[in-house]
This record gives C-alpha cells, sequence and structure tokens, in this order.
C-alpha cells in the first residue's frame, strides 16, 4: 500500500507501470460517412415514394367535380378517387372479357364524352348495352319498365326533339348514363350512348371535404336483383 502522501507510480509485480488504456482517435472521415449516409437515405425515401405515387396511380386517380349536375349526391367542388382499371377488358374473337366487373348500372363513372370537350364528364350509369331507353311521365323507363331512383330530388324529362337520344336501344359496347340533377345535366340525353372505352374509371372514393369522406355508393335497382327475372311483373 502506498503511504498517504506519496504520488509515487504504482508498480505491478514485473515492476513496469500500469499502462494508461489507448483513447482511439476518431476517424477524420466520420463526420463525412455520416453526412454521405443521411444523403442516400433521404434519396432511397425520395424513390420510395416516387415508386408508390406511380404504382398508385397506374390504379387510381384524383378528380374535382365541376358543377352541378351530380347533385344532391356529389357536390361541386368534392375531390373523388377514381378506379381506372374497373373496367378493363380484353377481347377474344368477337367477344369483350372483363376480368372485373362490366359497367354496371348504378355505378358512377368519369369518362370522355363524345363533345370534343378537353374536360371529363361525371355522370351515372342508367342503360346497358343491348337495353331500350324511354322516357315518360318523367321517369326512366328501362325496356318498357319503370326505373325507380330514389336517390334523385327531380323528374327526368328528354327533349322532344333528341328522340334519336332520348328514346333509344344501347348499342353493343356503349352505356347510357345521366346525371342525378336531371335538369341541370348534358348527359346520354344530349349525347347519345357512350362508349365503354371512353371510361376514364369508376368513381370509389370521396376525400375532400372532410364532411364527404367515404365510399361513393353504388345504387341498386329492383329489377337488377338476382330473383327479379323470377318475380311476375305486377300487371
Amino acid at each position: 500500500m502506498t503511504p498517504d502522501g506519496d504520488f509515487s507510480t504504482t508498480l505491478p509485480r514485473d515492476g513496469r507501470p500500469d499502462a494508461l488504456p489507448a483513447v482511439p482517435a476518431a476517424p477524420a472521415s466520420s463526420a463525412k460517412n455520416q453526412a454521405v449516409r443521411a444523403v442516400r437515405e433521404i434519396v432511397e425515401t425520395l424513390l420510395l415514394a416516387a415508386l408508390i405515387f406511380f404504382l398508385v396511380r397506374l390504379v387510381v386517380l384524383n378528380f374535382r367535380v365541376d358543377g352541378e349536375s351530380m347533385l344532391p349526391n356529389l357536390d361541386d367542388g368534392q375531390m373523388l378517387l377514381v378506379n381506372r382499371n374497373a373496367y378493363q377488358f380484353f377481347e377474344f374473337g368477337n367477344e369483350r372479357y372483363y376480368p372485373f366487373d362490366p359497367p354496371e348500372r348504378g355505378d358512377v363513372i368519369v369518362f370522355d364524352p363524345p363533345t370534343g370537350s378537353d374536360k371529363p364528364y361525371i355522370k351515372r350509369i342508367i342503360g346497358l348495352p343491348g337495353e331500350e331507353v324511354t322516357f315518360g311521365d318523367g321517369q326512366v323507363f328501362i325496356d318498357g319498365e319503370v326505373l325507380d331512383e330514389d336517390y334523385i330530388a327531380e323528374r327526368t324529362r328528354c327533349n322532344a326533339a333528341r328522340s334519336d337520344a332520348c328514346d333509344v336501344v344501347i348499342p353493343d359496347g356503349y352505356v347510357y348514363v345521366l346525371g342525378d340533377h336531371r335538369t341541370n345535366s348534358s348527359d346520354s340525353r344530349a349525347f347519345g350512348a357512350v362508349p365503354v372505352e371512353n371510361i376514364v374509371g369508376k368513381a370509389w372514393l370521396s376525400y375532400w371535404p372532410a364532411d364527404d369522406v367515404g365510399l361513393v355508393p353504388h345504387e341498386t335497382y329492383a329489377r337488377d336483383a338476382p330473383d327479379a327475372a323470377q318475380t311476375p311483373a305486377t300487371p
């Protein structure tokens, strides 16, 4: 034991003083390596975000409702996500096949109108290929049967001068569309049936304004119920 006040070095058994532990020197390039790592992580994050954005855009696109033609169900300025792959199809022989679902009555769709407009329209599918659409007593008739539409607030009329568009048998590969605001909508009553090829996509989700966030509802009709064909018509 070293006496008090003696600050001499304590010798180990071999007589040599203990060596002080070496302090590793920080690499000169440490700060540079951290900066390179940070830049690489930022680039990887941006590339991943770009890839996700690209993949999402392959499936959906955003659409802003412009005008009041879909009131009271869709408001002017409402923002939607549109499923652009909903009606993808391929043709084999003379038949058209849909991997998912074909256009259905009640779907809200975004499409390029056959009017030369550079802005897409948004309307609801009312008539399907091969069906006859007629109008009378403020209602729509499909193959002579009235179409019950409890989601609109007005009666439906068609300009008699456009009988070629008002009373029509829908060609194969076309759909007949109407706006929900029947007195303020340019639709198939004016420009006729719409080719399926013109459909940009099916309205899927409303994301703005916050009060309207939710799925865009698909309307259903009694005539399209699975057992409708088995139900005898009321005389």
